[in-house]
């Protein structure tokens, strides 16, 4: 139904542009106390994003990102993730943010699922690293969501989604 999908588009948007705004607001703090993503602590040599890949750097950066993720972005089955804007799917940051969202944020359920057990357990406010990379997630959390094809994986996907939110309110809260 067309009217199922410009429901879902408008409540993912309204979603992020929530986040994006207590994002921007609360400067997420910079204190860590464990990596929550192993696969960024094994960032391959030589790749355009080696070190430790981040997106979010300055205020514009973290504009940037919500431009994009107001223009589209997309990740298809095999997770491959892509920017529907020509033009900002060319710029270097956008580059930065599809490694991070290719190799770091996970794809799998199970994998999901261990980062928000994880989360429950982190008692320190989140790094902004992991605070983006957990966001990202909850852009793939929604897509997975909504593309799912049956009432078990939709639930299952949601339960995650659910799962993620509390995680990144519950560290706003913190930062507050």
């Amino acid at each position: 139904h067309p009217q199922v999908d410009l429901v879902a588009m408008v409540s993912w948007r309204l979603v992020m542009f929530g986040l994006f705004y207590c994002f921007i607001r609360t400067d997420v703090t910079k204190s860590q106390t464990k990596v929550l993503f192993p696969a960024a602590a094994k960032v391959k040599r030589g790749s355009s994003a080696a070190g430790n890949p981040t997106f979010y750097k300055t205020i514009s950066d973290a504009h940037l990102l919500y431009e994009i993720l107001m223009a589209g972005i997309r990740f298809d089955p095999s997770g491959e993730f892509s920017v529907d804007d020509a033009e900002l799917s060319s710029l270097r940051q956008t580059r930065n943010l599809n490694f991070i969202c290719e190799e770091i944020v996970p794809k799998k359920p199970t994998e999901v699922f261990g980062l928000i057990a994880e989360l429950s357990d982190h008692s320190a406010s989140l790094h902004q690293d992991d605070f983006e990379r957990i966001l990202m997630t909850l852009v793939y959390t929604t897509q997975k969501m909504i593309s799912a094809a049956s009432v078990h994986q939709r639930e299952m996907w949601a339960e995650s989604f659910v799962g993620l939110y509390k995680a990144i309110k519950r560290d706003l809260a913190r930062t507050n």
